[in-house]
C-alpha cells in the first residue's frame, strides 16, 4: 500500500520538497508518494474536518498556513512556543505538530560551519515567521541574540519573545564587530529580490554568516563573505534538514542529507 505524505500551501507549486521525499523514498524504498496540496485560507477548516479520510500518514505545512494550521492539531513544545507549524504527524490517535524550521537552521550550521559553537554573539536580520524560528532555536542554543528589521516594532516584538534585543536598522554597522554570527532570514539576495546591502567588512574575522535564500544558492551576502575569507552557511541546509523531521515521524527513521541529495535539489534551482 503507498503511503501518502504531501504539502499543505497556498502556493505550492515551486516548492522542492517532492525532489527531497523522493530521493528519500528511493534511498530507503519506501513505498510512499509526495503530494502537493494548494489549499486556499478559506479551505483550512474544511481540509482538516475531511482529513482523517484521506489517509494520509502526515503532512509539511508552508506558508501561508503555518500560524493558522496550528489551531487544528495538538503541539509539541516547539509548536506551543512558536504558534507555528511546518510537520504535522499522526500519535496516539491524534494529529500532532512541531516547527522543525529552527532544528533545520541549527543543523544546518552544524554541517556547514561548525565553529559557530562558540558564538556568544548573533545579530538576525529580519522578523517574520522565518526569524521566529531561527531566533527560537538559537535562544535554546544559549546565544545572545540581536535582531535588525527595517520596521522596527516587528523586530521589539519579537526580541521580547525570545529574550533578545532589537537594534535600529541604521544601528548595523555599529553592531558587527561585536557579532559572532550574522543571519539574515529575509528574501533580500533571493533570485528576483534586490540585495541585502550590508558591509561586512566590520565583522571579525571569526564571524559565521549564514543567508536561509536558498536560490541563488550563493547570495550576494554570502559571495562578500566569502570574499573576505569568513565561513559561511547556505539556505540550502536548512531546507534539507527541516525535512528530516517529517520523514523520521512519518517512517520511523531519519534520513542522511547528503551531496546526492544536494545536488538533486541544486539542479532545480
Amino acid at each position: 500500500m503507498t503511503r501518502r505524505v504531501g504539502l499543505l500551501g497556498w502556493p505550492v507549486a515551486h516548492s522542492r520538497s517532492p525532489v527531497i521525499f523522493a530521493h528519500w523514498f528511493q534511498r530507503y524504498g519506501i513505498n510512499a508518494r509526495y503530494e502537493l496540496l494548494p489549499v486556499q485560507d478559506h479551505g483550512l477548516k474544511q481540509f482538516f474536518a475531511d482529513f482523517d479520510t484521506m489517509g494520509f500518514v502526515g503532512l509539511n505545512v508552508t506558508v501561508p498556513h503555518k500560524i493558522s494550521a496550528a489551531q487544528f492539531v495538538d503541539l509539541d513544545p516547539v509548536g506551543q512556543r512558536l504558534g507555528s507549524i511546518n510537520t504535522i504527524w499522526r500519535e496516539d490517535g491524534k494529529l500532532r505538530a512541531t516547527s522543525s524550521d529552527g532544528a533545520g537552521f541549527i543543523a544546518s550550521l552544524d554541517e556547514q560551519a561548525p565553529s559557530w559553537r562558540s558564538a556568544k554573539t548573533a545579530l538576525v536580520i529580519g522578523a517574520g515567521g522565518a526569524a521566529i524560528a531561527v531566533t527560537d532555536a538559537l535562544a535554546t542554543a544559549g546565544v545572545s541574540i540581536r535582531i535588525a528589521n527595517r520596521r522596527a516594532q516587528r523586530a521589539e516584538t519579537l526580541a521580547a519573545r525570545v529574550g533578545g534585543e532589537a537594534v535600529l536598522w541604521s544601528a548595523i554597522p555599529r553592531e558587527l564587530p561585536h557579532v559572532d554570527l550574522l543571519v539574515n532570514t529575509t528574501s533580500l539576495g533571493m533570485e528576483g529580490s534586490s540585495p541585502l546591502e550590508i558591509d561586512l567588512s566590520p565583522l571579525p574575522a571569526h564571524a559565521v554568516v549564514s543567508d536561509i535564500v536558498y536560490n541563488p544558492l550563493n547570495t550576494p551576502l554570502l559571495k562578500q563573505a566569502e570574499a573576505r575569507g569568513l565561513a559561511t552557511v547556505d539556505g540550502l541546509g536548512m531546507l534539507l534538514h527541516q525535512a528530516t523531521v517529517g520523514f523520521e515521524k512519518w517512517f520511523g527513521q531519519t534520513p542522511e542529507v547528503d551531496e546526492a541529495l544536494r545536488s538533486k535539489v541544486i539542479a532545480t534551482l
